[in-house]
């Protein structure tokens, strides 16, 4: 970590000048955002000029258009109210120190411009996605291909929206800050960017799915197991708000969560290429952004020449639109390199560890939940013998998930270190500084298609929504097997993209750690020099003490934080079902006329018990997440010093007082454990529910008896088990990694 000791001084404080070429990279980076928020305007546009079928069609759609409305404008005031609270908590923090006080405004502005940013661009996906649906469902009564092209465009909306907004917000904090003229100070400024899209993240997919799950899991046991109706049957008064949770769930939450990995990126790697600066100029810095920018005009062309037979299965069309995208940012990356980075192309290397692991990502997240693979199946046999085999062999099949994934992520972070190493070789900083500079350009590279990713993610709730609105709607057999094809891709592209979005932070979140490190390293620095001190000679922040007492409370901390964050949304999924299994029995016996079809239910009072369930819910867990590494950070800061074995090591002193580094420390090895804890919980719970979802959908194919025998209801129940894992707890984790990994970076100089 001594790289960053000649850049220490520049990195808060100093004036610098650029060359005018190389701003030329920053202005590409902006205008390619804009370009694509005008193609995401253009798909938006093709989607809702296509036919919205019939008036009871309409109704439907309208139904579940004004119920995921009013949830999300809920949900984002009561977020905001937050934001604007822990903004105003962040401006004290900062200005209580002499050394943080003249950052306060700046990062307070990119935290409110970072929240503001995740919240537009999850509103934006939404508002398109809500629209698509009954549109693709018309679209399906005449052609499949043109339904897959309305739905993937609507997803394409998302995507875009997400990729850009995080591209120009960055690009243009980057710009006001003065990053033109003090490259390697103005990147530290912006990690209130990060946070702000964090904390939007972990609301957004906390309370989106918390709802989508209470919902679900009450009409399933109420309307299959009870009642016996078929999935999004009519009578059911739960459906219309389990396809609102669809969109609030995992179109605006995933929406959250990849604009969170993509914003988080840019700035850790704009962070830790600001050391890089003397070899690379600003091209180092704004080297992430150009990425981000071929990221987005390779998903354009990816989503544009997506084609589907009307006998071809959904998912080769999809696959097709994911390899154009994969070998076009593949390329983009190349050229990146050679005009930014010197044609050093072993960091090329880096890119494609990047990219090879999100294509193994979601591969092995195929294998553990589609349904014609051994796990899945194992699953649906252990049903024939009851409920408690079936949840017994989803747990051991979820347990054993994180293996390969893990090995996955270890291959991919040693290689692109060596490939790292190996680009930069004979550019003089240290050897670890030029392998993490290779992390950070193989997390680049996984996210290189993330609008693709993001655009096949969406896909999966317009086409789910789709199936709904033809069934309800009583449209003829043949349309319902049209949008069944749709929504068994929309269920495969969900579950893929949920590996891709681990495998993300996974690497995100060791980019971010490397980067919390960095900004110790330098603000120790900064105040040993300030008061006319030096470094001991040797000594690095990057050595973490594991002998220290509050390095190892704080790892056990860490470990302990996701699983009580698990509980807690786990926990607020069966609360808020239970709301809704009440709400289905009051109607079902007040009115029995509904199982009769003679009269419709109250699906509007079963959106708002859920909406206000789902919202309360979310708030306990989200206020940990953010809470911990602060109440770690500053505890151990005041009370920690003396636990300290500082005869172990060479320590910075200032006027011969030891600094006190135990906050810092212990912080670090919260952040650290605590994503390794989390990436492994996030995988079991992921794959896990996945393949406890589809091995019920296998059973109701006809295998074991099908739809009402004995193992579909053993099945059912184990899907209800897992839906809490796949779409509430799981997803949560993936922004709490990273939530974890961007606190810690904007509230490192509260910590000393």
């Amino acid at each position: 970590m001594a790289f960053f000791v000649p850049v220490a001084a520049a990195v808060w404080q100093t004036e610098g000048a650029v060359a005018g070429n190389d701003s030329i990279y920053l202005w590409i980076a902006l205008i390619t955002g804009v370009i694509g928020l005008l193609a995401a305007v253009v798909f938006a546009r093709g989607v809702l000029g296509s036919d919205t079928g019939t008036p009871e069609m309409q109704r439907i759609s309208n139904a579940i258009r004004e119920g995921a409305e009013a949830f999300m404008k809920r949900q984002y005031g009561s977020i905001a109210m937050i934001a604007v609270a822990l903004a105003v908590v962040l401006f004290i923090g900062y200005k209580l120190s002499d050394f943080t006080a003249p950052y306060a405004n700046k990062v307070v502005i990119s935290f409110l411009i970072g929240a503001t940013c995740s919240a537009l661009a999850g509103q934006t996906g939404m508002w398109v996605s809500i629209r698509a649906n009954i549109r693709t469902a018309s679209a399906a009564r005449t052609s499949l291909g043109q339904a897959l092209k309305i739905a993937l465009h609507g997803g394409a909306v998302t995507g875009l929206v997400v990729v850009s907004l995080s591209l120009i917000g960055v690009g243009l904090l980057f710009l006001a800050f003065g990053g033109l003229h003090n490259p390697q100070q103005v990147p530290y400024q912006l990690v209130g960017f990060g946070f702000g899209a964090s904390l939007v993240a972990l609301f957004a997919q906390l309370g989106g799915g918390i709802y989508t799950k209470a919902a679900d899991v009450g009409a399933d046991l109420v309307g299959k197991v009870e009642a016996g109706i078929p999935e999004d049957d009519p009578r059911n008064p739960a459906v219309i708000a389990d396809l609102v949770g669809d969109n609030v769930g995992d179109c605006a939450g995933r929406g959250a969560d990849i604009f969170e990995s993509t914003a988080a990126e840019n700035v850790g790697a704009m962070i830790l290429g600001a050391a890089l600066y003397h070899p690379f100029g600003l091209r180092g810095v704004l080297f992430p952004l150009i990425v981000q920018a071929i990221n987005l005009l390779a998903s354009i062309v990816g989503v544009s020449i997506v084609r589907s037979a009307e006998d071809e299965d959904p998912m080769h069309a999809l696959n097709k639109g994911y390899y154009v995208t994969t070998l076009l940012a593949l390329a983009g990356f190349a050229v990146a390199i050679y005009f930014m980075l010197g044609a050093r192309w072993a960091l090329l290397g880096s890119g494609i560890c990047g990219i090879v692991t999100s294509f193994l990502f979601v591969r092995i997240t195929e294998y553990y939940t589609e349904t014609r693979f051994k796990p899945v199946r194992s699953i649906a046999d252990a049903s024939t013998t009851g409920p408690a085999t079936n949840i017994i062999q989803g747990l051991a099949v979820g347990m054993e998930t994180p293996a390969m994934p893990v090995i996955v992520i270890s291959a991919a972070l040693l290689l692109s270190y060596y490939f790292g190493v190996r680009g930069l070789h004979g550019i003089d900083i240290p050897t670890y500084a030029k392998g993490i500079y290779g992390t950070a350009i193989a997390t680049m590279g996984m996210l290189s298609s993330s609008a693709y990713i993001l655009a096949m993610d969406t896909f999966g709730p317009i086409t789910d929504n789709a199936g709904g609105i033809i069934e309800m709607s009583d449209q003829p057999h043949s349309v319902r097997e049209k949008t069944d094809k749709l929504d068994a891709a929309g269920n495969t592209t969900k579950a893929l993209t949920k590996g891709y979005a681990i495998g993300s932070a996974s690497l995100a979140a060791f980019l971010l750690f490397s980067a919390y490190l960095a900004t110790i390293h330098d603000i120790v620095h900064q105040r040993v020099t300030a008061a006319g001190g030096t470094l001991p000679a040797g000594w690095s922040f990057s050595n973490v003490n594991l002998a220290s007492v509050p390095v190892f409370v704080g790892a056990l901390l860490g470990a302990m934080l996701t699983y009580l964050f698990s509980s807690m949304a786990i926990r607020a999924v069966g609360r808020a079902a239970q709301t809704v299994i009440q709400d289905v029995h009051e109607q079902f016996r007040n009115n029995p006329g509904i199982m009769q079809g003679t009269s419709k239910p109250d699906y509007g009072r079963c959106v708002r018990i859920v909406t206000g369930a789902a919202l309360k819910q979310m708030i306990l867990p989200g206020v940990l997440a953010v809470a911990m590494p602060l109440a770690v950070g500053l505890i151990f800061r005041n009370f920690g010093g003396e636990f300290y074995p500082a005869e172990l090591t060479n320590w910075p002193t200032i006027n011969g007082v030891p600094v006190n580094l135990s906050g810092a420390e212990a912080v670090a090895a919260l952040l650290m454990v605590g994503t390794i804890s989390g990436i492994l919980l996030a995988m079991l719970m992921n794959n896990g529910g996945g393949a406890w979802d589809n091995a019920k959908k296998l059973i109701e194919t006809g295998l074991h008896g099908g739809k009402r025998s004995e193992a579909h209801k053993a099945a059912v129940v184990g899907d209800t088990v897992g839906d809490p894992f796949k779409d509430t707890a799981g997803p949560s984790l993936h922004v709490l990694i990273k939530l974890l990994a961007t606190v810690t970076l904007v509230l490192a100089p509260l910590f000393l």
